[in-house]
This record gives structure tokens, sequence and C-alpha cells, in this order.
């Protein structure tokens, strides 16, 4: 139904792995039940189907593009090579199509409202162009700080070739979008792979902010600095003056307590009882290794979330071998979430059975009871109060449970913003120095390679319990657990879109 007739959209476009997509779902969940005026959709990978149900309980319409999370990261040789980029090209293309279709479907059906607009992350960058197309505006959030920079050469590049677009950036007003908005995060919009789209697919201009005729920067119209939402907090990172004038550091974006069970009698025991931490039945066995006294072996929380499934565990035994001789050499216990990564589950099993053990479905004890693998999930706000260290890879999510919940981290990172989490953990004073990958996923399980990493993950480990982490991790935990990102990030966008367009129309 085109024109007034119809509400108001506010369509949600994230991709990625679950942790660059799940906050982005969190803040869709919060709009539809706050907004009761907005209808409320949101567009990711159909792999990610398994919170459609949660969305669509609450009025969010789940729309799901068929590319994959992540293409994994693989060794070929050189003809193998040209396939792969293949692959990914037409997996790309494909991609894209979809994403027009289904935005085409929200939008192409009359004028849009003053009050639609699209939210994307920063690995939906089609929706940028999208939202040109159908003239909606555009939001982007982004749970952590841009995981990607401009190449040295391109402010060179860019002022060479489109002379005339680099003075329209550096000569923009207060608050309209400028040369730091492209540097913070747009730079990838001005570049061959999507101009080539956007003049041959949609029919726009190859570049944002030029004439579709002319190619020519639009004098005429001065649009403002896109607004910018963060998923962390201030307390933990630092916003330089340089930022674009309408980045928001919102604080960061947990998922509601309901969407991180993989077990519905899990969930249902404890909202039942919010003060209890009780599980169901069938996973009694993680219950008791989590909660039962253990003296002065502590627990450790070890979770790498998607790495094995983006190709970065290659070698999932070397990786077990070197738990057990952690917890050996620390007399520690570990529980170990696998993500369900089928290579490391299936060697879990085969490991249970060599040493003649049971287990449930998914939730297998190995080495004397000292190291539990679970392939499910629980909520980190329930478990990792109850351990010492959380060992991960540095993703936005593991780092803001681990620093809400008050304990010591230790990061091994892979890609991206990981690098970033880790060193600033470090700086922080709640974590010693990142870990290098073979020190925690060694490539060879050969014995050297092995004690080499149980070594320096032994040793991170004993830092890590200091006194001095441990009482600075408490006092970070006291300095943001009154934030509350979600709310935050919905109140930004009330007042500074949803509110804005009503009074314009």
């Amino acid at each position: 139904m085109a024109g007034e007739s119809r509400r108001a959209r506010a369509l949600f476009m994230a991709f990625g792995t679950k942790g660059d997509v799940l906050p982005i779902a969190a803040i869709a969940a919060a709009l539809a039940r706050d907004q009761l005026q907005y209808q409320v959709l949101f567009i990711t990978h159909l792999a990610h189907r398994s919170i459609s149900d949660r969305l669509e309980g609450i009025g969010v319409s789940f729309v799901p593009i068929s590319s994959p999370p992540v293409v994994p990261a693989a060794v070929l040789d050189d003809s193998e090579s040209l396939s792969f980029s293949m692959r990914k090209k037409v997996i790309r293309d494909e991609h894209r199509k979809e994403c027009l279709f289904a935005i085409e479907r929200v939008f192409g059906d009359g004028p849009s409202l003053e009050g639609d607009f699209i939210v994307i992350n920063l690995f939906a960058l089609e929706g940028w162009s999208l939202a040109e197309l159908f003239q909606v505006r555009c939001v982007v959030a982004a749970p952590y700080v841009v995981p990607y920079s401009a190449p040295s050469s391109f402010e060179h590049r860019f002022r060479q070739e489109l002379p005339l677009l680099y003075k329209y950036f550096q000569e923009a007003p207060a608050n309209k979008v400028c040369w730091n908005d492209v540097t913070h995060w747009m730079w990838p919009l001005f570049t061959e792979e999507w101009g080539s789209w956007r003049s041959d697919c949609l029919n726009l201009s190859p570049f944002p902010f030029t004439d579709p005729v002319t190619n020519l920067p639009m004098w005429h119209v001065r649009e403002e600095s896109p607004l910018l939402l963060y998923g962390f907090s201030k307390e933990i990172v630092e916003c330089p003056g340089y930022w674009p004038s309408n980045s928001r550091v919102c604080g960061f974006w947990f998922l509601p307590m309901e969407w991180q069970f993989s077990c519905d009698k899990c969930r249902e025991i404890i909202f039942s009882n919010l003060s209890s931490y009780k599980l169901c039945v069938n996973h009694a066995d993680l219950q008791n290794f989590i909660l039962e006294p253990s003296g002065p072996c502590k627990l450790i929380f070890v979770g790498l979330s998607s790495i094995g499934s983006m190709g970065y565990l290659t070698n999932p035994r070397a990786f077990l071998l070197v738990l057990k001789a952690v917890v050996e050499i620390t007399n520690h216990k570990v529980v170990l979430f696998s993500a369900g990564y089928e290579p490391l589950d299936a060697l879990i099993r085969s490991s249970s059975e060599q040493e003649q053990l049971t287990g449930s479905e998914d939730g297998i004890s190995l080495f004397n009871n000292r190291l539990f693998c679970f392939s499910g999930c629980i909520p980190y706000s329930w478990l990792f109060p109850n351990c010492a260290v959380a060992i991960h890879h540095g993703g936005s999510g593991s780092t803001a449970a681990a620093l809400h919940a008050g304990i010591p981290q230790i990061l091994c990172p892979f890609l991206l913003d990981q690098f970033y989490w880790a060193e600033r953990l470090c700086w922080l004073g709640v974590a010693p120095t990142p870990l290098q990958k073979q020190h925690l996923v060694p490539d060879s399980d050969d014995a050297t390679s092995i004690q080499l990493a149980a070594d320096a993950l032994s040793k991170a480990i004993t830092t890590a319990l200091s006194c001095e982490i441990k009482e600075q991790a408490t006092t970070i935990a006291r300095r943001i657990s009154r934030e509350d990102g979600v709310r935050e990030v919905l109140k930004v966008l009330k007042e500074e879109v949803i509110w804005s367009g009503e009074q314009k129309s």
C-alpha cells in the first residue's frame, strides 16, 4: 500500500558472523517493542535463522539472504585460487541481487515516508546505496570500532582522480558530510567494487554525493554527517575529536538474555527464578562442573566463537592437546565452548569414546574431568561470574561480557577489530599481553609446538590471575555497570531519526 496510508518502516540490515549480526538484531527488537507504530524488518543471512522466532514473536519480520556469513579462509594452489576468487564473486553478485530484491519489496511500493529509515552494520554497505536508491535515510550501527582502514594511498588517489569531490568534502560546513566521514568508515563506497554496482545495477552515480547525470558533486545539496552508532563504552574506548561529528557512543549492546540459550528448558528454569543458577536435568553435568567447589582449582573459560567456521582453527587436535597440557600445568579446570564447530566437536566425541566416557548430546567431559566441552550456549552473564578468567578471540561480544562480569581476560586475536580489543584491554590493565595464534591454536600437533603453546598460555593465566589485573577488572566493571547500550541507542534513534522525521512530515 503506497503513500501515507502505510506504517513507517524501519529496516535493519546486518551481515557477517553472529557477533556482527545479533547486536543489531537486539536493537531491532528493542525498537519494535518501543515504537509500535513502526513496521520493523530484519535482513540477514539465512544461516542466522535461529533468531527468526525470537524476532517474529515481537513483530519483527525476518528476511533471509542465502549468502553464507563467511567464506572460510583456505590454503589454495594457483588454480584453486582462481576458482575460489570466482566463487566469491558469484556469491557477492547473487547476494547483492537478493538485497536489492528484498529492499525493493519493502520500499518499492510507493514514495518513502519521512519516518522510514534503514540501519546497516559495516558489513552491509549495500544498504547505503539501496537507501539512496529508494530515498530513505541510512544509519550505521557498529558494535566495535571500524574494523578496516583505508589504504595509505587512498587520499592521494582520491584527490587526483576526483578533485572536485575531494574539494566538496574538504570544504563541508560543520555537521555536514565531510572528509572525516569518508576516511573514518565510508571510503569503501568510493572504490570500483561498489562504484560499478551502483552505476550498472542501480542506475546511480558511481560515487555517493554526486549527480547521476553529470557525476559532479551535488554542491547544492549538503547532507548531514551520517549518524554512526557505536556499541561500546566511553570508559573502554577513547573517542578522539577527529571522529565524525555525528558519531554516538552508546555503551555495549548486550543481547536479550532469552536469546542466549541453546536449550529451551534451561531458559525456562532460569527465567522462572533469575537468582537461580540451576540448569535443566540434561545439562546437570555442565552445571555441576561450573558450580562445584574446587578449592584452589579455578574455572577458566575458553571460547573462540566463529573462528573455527572462518577457517582459522586448522588443527583441532593441537588445540585440545594445548588445553590438556594447560590443565596439567596449572591445576585449573577449563570449560570450552566449541560454538558447534563440527571438526572440533567430532574430535571431542572421538576422544570421549576412546576414554570410554559418557556425556550429554552437547556436553562432554575430558581429561579426568578437568575439561568440559559444550557445543551449545548459555548466557555469559550467568557463566562468567563463576569464572576466574575468560580466554577468547577478542570478539566485541565476548570482550564486553567479560568486562561487565569484572573478570580478567586473555585474548588471542585473529582478524579485524579483535587486534584492537586485545591491545586495548592489555593497555587498560584487565588482560596480559595478547597471545599469538600459535600459543592457543598451533597449526602443528608435534610435542614441541604443544609444549611451547601450553607454557605461553599457562604463563598468561598466571599473569591474568594477579591481584593487579583482578582489581582493575573489578574497577572497570563498576564503571560500566550502569550503562545500557541498547536503551541509549534507542533514545538516539527516537530523538535524531524518528522524532525528526515526524517534525518534517
